[in-house]
């Protein structure tokens, strides 16, 4: 992708003109993101979706008439006499991660690729009934809002005061502040940074695609990094036993002896001495597939034809040293890492640079075919 160039999806400004003037720092309208856009999925295949027992779905439901519980939140899958009749107002099914399932929706996502795939979430889709929402609210993640059919009408504003209504199956801020208002169609997209208070309401039936990327907590990193690294511990550090020849006897029998603290410290050290520890558990960590997520490998490895791709449900990242595919790392150096990188960047690898792989990489991705991770091009 060219990020100097200015893109229709982006209100005529270049991927690097957006991330320096936008991105985390303040929302943008966009109208006609995408000229004549028809939603990939209609209603009743989003319906489907949303019944199978590997999708997660959630279906709200406003209720007025019962002041004390104004919302109500179920959770998926949902047959389709499980869901609210379609001429009934204020109700909103939404559907996560459809461009795991959707080539089309996949396809989509992809155009946002401008934005480091470490960053890149899910697509969710939200159908809504005339009236249709979820509350005013705010993520904690960056997010793009496609208008895939109807119309929606936005508020937005900068909320200080971040208080929830207590007692709700929904975040919905207690004292919600909107700055600007404005409607939504087809094709139509709004930006909001994290933390960015919105209200989105149906004006008639609408579909929305919400093109989301996910900001790990600190505390969240460094738990699943050190879990990463405490499994390692053993491989890194050896089994050394702690001796201590020179122990005295002590009356004060129940205080840790300082010599074992400092075993214990140089046990720790020695787990991280490896300069790409780190990176090695936060790149694992990234391209974690989501717990719904399993591959049925179909293909062998001999039907690699005339190139491979990687499976729409693959995440594939990369550093200096490895290569990160759905949760697993490999060192890798030279043409290798070079060629796996292309399959990274551009999700495929052509025939020809199959072919200048390294023996042992072409055995790799002859695993990753049987593992359903890539697919041979037809």
């Amino acid at each position: 992708m060219n990020i100097d160039q200015p893109l229709q999806l982006l209100g005529g400004l270049s991927p690097a003109t957006f991330m320096r003037r936008h991105w985390q720092k303040k929302p943008l309208v966009i109208r006609q993101a995408i000229p004549g856009f028809t939603a990939p999925l209609d209603r009743a295949e989003l319906f489907d979706l949303a019944a199978q027992d590997d999708v997660q779905s959630r279906l709200v439901i406003q209720t007025p008439d019962t002041p004390a519980k104004p919302w109500r939140l179920k959770q998926g899958p949902f047959g389709r006499k499980n869901l609210p009749a379609l001429k009934q107002p204020g109700w909103t099914l939404l559907v996560q991660g459809v461009d795991l399932h959707d080539a089309r929706v996949r396809a989509l996502r992809d155009q946002f690729r401008f934005v480091p795939d470490a960053r890149l979430d899910d697509v969710m889709v939200s159908y809504a009934s005339d009236g249709g929402g979820v509350g005013p609210h705010f993520d904690s993640y960056d997010v793009f809002l496609l208008q895939a059919h109807g119309q929606r009408r936005w508020r937005i504003g900068r909320q200080k005061k971040l208080d929830l209504q207590p007692g709700m199956p929904l975040k919905i801020l207690s004292d919600f502040e909107p700055e600007e208002e404005f409607v939504l169609d087809a094709g139509d997209m709004l930006y909001l940074p994290p933390r960015y208070a919105h209200d989105g309401i149906a004006q008639g039936e609408c579909m929305t695609y919400s093109i989301g990327f996910r900001s790990p907590a600190a505390g969240e990193l460094a738990q699943e990094i050190l879990q990463r690294l405490a499994e390692q511990a053993c491989d890194e550090v050896g089994d050394q036993l702690y001796r201590d020849p020179n122990q005295v006897a002590q009356e004060q029998c129940a205080r840790i002896p300082a010599g074992m603290v400092e075993f214990a410290r140089e046990a720790l050290e020695k787990s991280l001495r490896d300069p790409l520890a780190l990176n090695r558990a936060l790149g694992e960590y990234l391209s974690e597939p989501k717990a719904q997520v399993w591959f049925e490998g179909s293909q062998s490895a001999d039907d690699a034809g005339r190139g491979v791709r990687l499976d729409r449900r693959t995440q594939m990242l990369y550093d200096e040293a490895h290569i990160f595919i759905n949760g697993e790392s490999f060192l890798a150096k030279g043409r290798d890492a070079a060629l796996m990188r292309v399959l990274a960047d551009q999700q495929r690898l052509s025939e020809s640079m199959l072919k200048q792989l390294s023996v042992g990489a072409r055995d790799l991705l002859a695993q990753w075919i049987e593992d359903g991770w890539l697919q041979s091009e037809e």
